[in-house]
């Protein structure tokens, strides 16, 4: 785990509010996972005081990039800060999506901002394993498909691709599951994710899911990021320490 200074490469609005930051971090670059995250302090300034966590979005080379909106004051310093100065950034933090296995085809099922880590998840997996994008949003503005391979997309909606939730896409889908071993990453709000849950239980299938909490240290120590286990012995783990990336099953959305 780093703390470093970063310099902003470019600043890029990819849809109506949503932005896309690539920073120069070599350290973080090498060691980084797909799934993992940065906490970012986004001015030197007391106000707002905690550092921001963000999902990686992609790394290239010695670059990585970040995907957010603008939901406060914080994310609208990020999104205006001048290219070239530096990003004080903490990581990589959490746990990562597990690539490991057996499983011949790899599921991506997001929710709006939710498909912010999926990218270099991507990157990492294309050439091994074949790949689906679902991706999903309130509107067509919501949807996201920055660097992703293979994409069908629902919009609340209508006004892009399928009416609908993106679960009920992926069901309108099912073939895709006859594709050898099949294994599910998702990322989203909430209740896509319970719904999401249903559907993997239901098909018996192997998910993992970025989880999104708010979180004040990112490492654990200041426990305000309880997310309830399925386990008994642990009752509740941390977002920050023990995922952000959890086995769908072994925790309670």
């Amino acid at each position: 785990m780093f703390i470093i200074n970063s310099p902003i490469e470019a600043i890029i609005e990819i849809n109506p509010q949503i932005f896309l930051l690539k920073v120069f971090s070599p350290e973080i670059a090498k060691i980084i996972k797909p799934g993992q995250f940065l906490n970012i302090r986004v001015t030197e300034r007391t106000q707002p005081l905690l550092r921001r966590p963000f999902s990686i979005c992609d790394v290239e080379g010695e670059h990585i990039s970040l995907l957010f909106n603008i939901m406060g004051e914080g994310t609208s310093m990020l999104a205006h800060k001048p290219i070239g100065s530096d990003l004080d950034i903490l990581g990589p933090l959490g746990k990562g999506f597990n690539l490991d296995g057996d499983f011949e085809t790899a599921i991506i099922v997001a929710g709006g901002l939710g498909a912010a880590p999926f990218p270099y998840l991507t990157r990492m997996l294309k050439g091994k394993k074949n790949i689906y994008s679902f991706i999903g949003g309130r509107t067509q503005n919501d949807i996201i498909t920055y660097k992703l391979e293979n994409v069908k997309e629902a919009s609340d909606d209508g006004s892009r691709g399928f009416k609908g939730n993106v679960v009920h896409l992926l069901r309108d889908n099912a073939e895709l599951f006859k594709q050898g071993k099949v294994k599910l990453f998702g990322c989203g709000p909430t209740a896509m994710l319970r719904v999401l849950k249903e559907f993997c239980i239901e098909k018996d299938i192997d998910c993992e899911v970025s989880t999104e909490c708010a979180m004040a240290c990112g490492f654990g120590i200041c426990q305000g990021c309880p997310i309830e286990s399925t386990n008994d012995q642990d009752h509740y783990l941390l977002v920050c320490k023990d995922g952000p990336v959890f086995n769908i099953k072994d925790v309670i959305i």
